[in-house]
């Protein structure tokens, strides 16, 4: 760890845009439930929907924030590792990369809960583990490939992974936990509430029939490859979002953001060129994943190819929208308070494990507090009050880090 000023020359934008996709994932959907609790109102429910992930296909708000980080990483590390390069050498900075994703690779493992359990109970694959698989990827091409290479790398990582997904023969054997439990309603469940391993590998093993360019919960290649090939407790019982094959087209996701990092570098675009350039690419993106959607559908849990382009359509027009109004047109006193959390987002999200903000603002304006404003204002607007407390302790705590300077590196 260490802890480095910022630099002068960093993107202002990029830090807000990082900081508000951190805002919702530290609590401020939890502020939508709390007013979709309050008021049953369309407006309220659109916007409630819209903080929810879909259920399989689809594409909702909260759909794009774990992906929308993993872009933002990829635009990151071209102005970190160019002034890195510029200063060492190339293997310098592939130990830096080597060392980064492998410490934010165990801070993953720690998150999902450590050692709490024995093994095989331990979960290898989660949120920051992927980011520094994908990182890693990302950072070593942009050390050895000229940008065309990387454009070239990003498309066959989508084609290979819906060739793969889509031709690719696996057992007709669904390993979701619905399915699982009805087919054997009366069979004991384990932790993660799905029948025992042995029986559900008995099952798998037995089954001969074959099918191809199938993409439903526990019935595609990616989640049969995680039953089969990834060791530990696993997210949804026998496969798991975060999962070994899914993690390919999770590379083009960060390369993407790379992409945009190296036309926000040029000099000799205009800053009014490099938001219409982004802008032109977010909308071909957005049709280009929709259309690719009728036959590889948008699913998020295995970040589909399709998917891969919505996802990183909606993050180029935000990353355009956020350069725009705070690098060109310099409006910057509203988005201080993302700022505060973008320069500390795996700090926030570490510490939001260990330190519930919410859980500690129910301590303070919970119980009595909560009934009094649910009894004397409306009810259920002591839930609004206790969300608010939680989100002003998340600033709080990054605006604390931001002015002593305190920026936490892994």
């Amino acid at each position: 760890m260490s802890t480095p000023s910022p630099s002068p020359t960093r993107l202002v934008s990029l830090d807000a845009l990082r900081g508000f996709d951190m805002f919702w994932i530290l609590g401020a959907d939890s502020l939508v439930v709390a007013l979709g609790a309050l008021s049953q109102s369309a407006p309220v429910r659109v916007v409630a929907d819209q903080l929810e992930h879909k259920e399989w296909v689809g594409f909702a708000f909260y759909d794009l924030i774990f992906p929308l980080f993993v872009f933002i990483v990829g635009v990151s590390l071209v102005f970190s590792l160019t002034q890195l390069l510029a200063r060492e050498t190339r293997g310098t900075a592939v130990r830096r990369i080597l060392r980064r994703a492998g410490l934010l690779f165990l801070l993953g493992i720690f998150y999902n809960g450590g050692l709490t359990h024995p093994w095989p109970d331990v979960r290898i694959a989660g949120v920051l583990q992927r980011i520094a698989l994908a990182y890693a990827a990302t950072a070593l091409l942009f050390c050895f490939c000229k940008p065309r290479q990387l454009v070239v790398i990003a498309v066959a990582l989508l084609l290979s992974y819906w060739g793969l997904m889509t031709f690719v023969p696996i057992r007709d054997v669904q390993l979701d936990r619905h399915s699982l439990v009805a087919r054997w309603p009366d069979a004991p469940l384990t932790r993660r509430g799905v029948p025992d391993r042995s029986r559900v590998e008995a099952l798998y093993e037995s089954t001969t029939a074959r099918v191809v360019g199938r993409y439903d919960p526990g019935l595609n290649l990616a989640d049969h490859l995680d039953f089969r090939f990834l060791p530990g407790a696993l997210h949804d019982g026998y496969y798991d979002p975060e999962g070994l094959l899914s993690t390919l087209p999770a590379i083009a996701t960060c390369l993407f953001g790379a992409l945009a990092g190296l036309l926000l570098q040029r000099v000799d675009l205009s800053e009014r060129q490099k938001v219409q350039r982004l802008i032109i690419a977010g909308v071909t993106a957005l049709a280009l994943g929709w259309l690719w959607h009728l036959q590889f559908p948008v699913v998020k849990k295995i970040w589909t190819s399709s998917y891969v382009l919505v996802a990183g359509g909606w993050s180029l027009l935000f990353l355009a929208t956020f350069y725009y109004i705070v690098d060109v047109r310099r409006w910057r006193s509203w988005c201080q308070p993302f700022v505060w959390i973008g320069m500390n987002p795996i700090t926030l999200y570490l510490t939001s494990s260990v330190f519930d903000f919410h859980a500690v603002a129910g301590r303070l304006v919970g119980g009595s507090v909560s009934a009094w404003f649910d009894g004397h204002v409306v009810a259920g607007f002591g839930g609004i009050v206790v969300t608010i407390v939680g989100l002003g302790l998340v600033f709080a705590f990054a605006r604390f880090l931001y002015t002593r300077k305190i920026f936490l590196r892994v």
